[in-house]
């Protein structure tokens, strides 16, 4: 996954370097989700083990999740482990649009608030399930000084920069 090319500020910075931070960051998080996922409760209820099952019965599928206006499409991976765990990540923002894990008595439930549609992603959503950044939270003012120099950022929340502003990671279409 790299960060999309243009002369969009918020995402300046080597070209290289942004790719490789974005590619190890999802993947991270999704390994993350699928190794977690893949924990069980022992016997007595206390602790957690490594689950022994076949993983090779782990599975990536690939979904038309909608086009973005500039009519570049957006896709959602669909990520099922051999303990039925199933994430849904679209490319837009990264986001977590569905989390599937069994509950005690194995039923498969959604733990994620999400939409079900880009639509819905792009014109309302409050960061559901999304890669934040640059910056996650907010810098107040949208104003910090590093080694002397005074920085000022967009602001997008009350006056405060909140999850990397304008254009934050939430809004790019990963590749």
């Amino acid at each position: 996954m790299a960060l999309p090319a243009g002369n969009d500020h918020s995402h300046k910075g080597n070209g290289m370097m942004t790719s490789w931070m974005g590619r190890v960051f999802c993947v991270g998080s999704l390994l993350a989700v699928v190794g977690l996922s893949s924990c069980t409760e022992p016997e007595g209820g206390k602790g957690i083990t490594r689950d022994t099952k076949d993983h090779s019965k782990m599975n990536v599928e690939r979904q038309h999740f909608g086009t973005m206006p500039d009519g570049r499409d957006v896709w959602l991976y669909q990520l099922t482990n051999a303990n039925g765990l199933r994430a849904d990540i679209t490319t837009y923002g990264g986001a977590v649009v569905r989390l599937f894990v069994p509950d005690r008595q194995g039923r498969l439930d959604d733990v994620v608030l999400g939409f079900d549609n880009l639509p819905d992603y792009i014109e309302k959503s409050p960061y559901f399930g999304c890669i934040t950044g640059r910056y996650a939270n907010r810098i107040a003012k949208g104003r910090f000084t590093l080694d002397g120099t005074e920085y000022t950022l967009a602001t997008n929340n009350m006056g405060n920069h909140l999850h990397g502003g304008e254009k934050g990671f939430d809004k790019v279409l990963w590749e």
